[in-house]
């Protein structure tokens, strides 16, 4: 297939903007993520990622390399269990994770599915559904008989509040024992890309309604699901020496260590 422009805009765009941290990371001396679908999908798309997003942020291969982990230690619980990644735009995180026998399920908005097919077809175990990910219609379909691992990678900070809440609370009630991970974008950078947060020249941040601060984030879980199983912080950090040295700083720091961006893991 020739190179395809993709013409998208709002929250949909910003499947660019992630797919460009994690193709950028391929090239990196000492990458936290080598993934050779998403460098060929990001020479194929026929945009200058680098023009439109401004530089690549390394916190979105972090992101997926922290998530791949979290699901090869599950698969090894359960080896054909089934991912659901919900709003995962042009993630390849399956093949990166694929055992040989896991299954996938790629649950996206339909005008992210069409985007998402013209570099990745379905496959066998791979599938995709184009359905809005804050119904509940779509979970009637999900099969949790051999394990079940939700994944919300950069969803949950680009919904109301109110419907983050619902969807938590239905993923809990309808499959107790699952895994959920998803990411938390601090309150000040909520209230940032609300007020216009330019990543770029040309790219504005789209708003982020949901937002919580790291202390925040357990009380709420447990107010909305007071039988969750676990929860665990992943250690979702720049790499580097001089990146490490400031979040232990940051960490020292009451208010720094509650104001970073959070990585969460639960067991529903």
């Amino acid at each position: 297939m020739n190179a395809t422009a993709l013409h998208l805009t709002g929250v949909p765009e910003t499947m660019l903007w992630t797919l460009h941290g994690r193709a950028a990371e391929f090239h990196a001396p000492r990458a936290v993520l080598r993934d050779v679908k998403a460098a060929t999908i990001a020479q194929r798309i026929g945009c200058d990622l680098n023009a439109r997003f401004g530089p690549p942020n390394r916190l979105f291969a972090v992101r997926a390399a922290l998530l791949d982990q979290a699901i090869r230690n599950w698969t090894r619980h359960y080896p054909s269990g089934l991912v659901v990644s919900m709003g995962e735009g042009l993630e390849t995180q399956a093949w990166r994770v694929d055992n040989g026998t896991l299954r996938w399920l790629s649950v996206d908005l339909p005008e992210a599915i069409s985007a998402r097919e013209k570099y990745l077809s379905a496959e066998e175990r791979f599938g995709h559904l184009a359905a809005d990910v804050t119904s509940n219609a779509w979970l009637d379909l999900i099969d949790s008989s051999q394990g079940l691992f939700f994944v919300a990678q950069g969803l949950f900070m680009y919904l109301p509040p109110a419907t983050v809440e619902e969807l938590f609370k239905q993923l809990a009630m309808r499959f107790p024992g699952a895994e959920l991970a998803f990411d938390v974008v601090p309150r000040w950078l909520g209230e940032s890309t609300r007020r216009g947060l330019r990543q770029s020249e040309d790219f504005v941040v789209p708003p982020m309604p949901w937002s919580l601060d790291r202390n925040e984030i357990e009380p709420t879980l447990r107010r909305w699901h007071p039988a969750l199983q676990r929860l665990r912080f992943l250690p979702y950090r720049l790499p580097g020496r001089l990146p490490r040295l400031v979040a232990d700083a940051l960490d020292r720091w009451k208010r720094g260590r509650q104001g970073r961006p959070s990585l969460v893991q639960v067991t529903l």
